[in-house]
């Protein structure tokens, strides 16, 4: 489960990116094999989070709960020694939390690129053309 590099990095997805992607659940089996803590924060009510991974079946090793982002970042990455902490979010304001708290921010759709992960787009871009078309000329 762990790969060679296990321990050398903790990943925080924002929820809104771990939302983006197309299966949360190979996503955080993925990680695991190079990331030693794998977890999730987001400024939403702590169950909205708790009920996404439920659904998604993603064992988190730490999330924000009811704290912030930012303290949820600084928290994490004081309890969880690791040489890189890496926040994965999807907005411009993710890039500036990540400065602020001394994380590495990376995008989503760069993330996904290059660990090889699907992005829930690409999933509804490919089932709409499996899609039969849709007659018009019903009444």
């Amino acid at each position: 489960m762990n790969g060679p590099d296990s321990g050398t990095m903790t990943l925080a997805f924002e929820l809104s990116a771990l939302q983006a992607l197309a299966d949360p659940e190979a996503v955080f089996d993925d990680a695991r094999r190079w990331a030693k803590y794998v977890g999730v924060v987001s400024d939403e009510p702590t169950y909205v989070v708790t009920n996404f991974t439920r659904k998604n079946r993603v064992r988190q090793d730490f999330f924000s709960g009811p704290r912030g982002r930012e303290e949820s970042l600084e928290s994490v990455h004081e309890q969880f020694d690791t040489d890189r902490h890496v926040f994965v979010g999807t907005a411009e304001g993710d890039v500036d939390l990540a400065d602020r708290v001394d994380w590495e921010y990376l995008a989503v759709e760069d993330a996904a690129d290059a660990a090889g992960w699907t992005l829930a787009t690409d999933t509804a871009s490919e089932d709409a053309a499996d899609e039969e078309p849709v007659r018009d000329d019903w009444p």
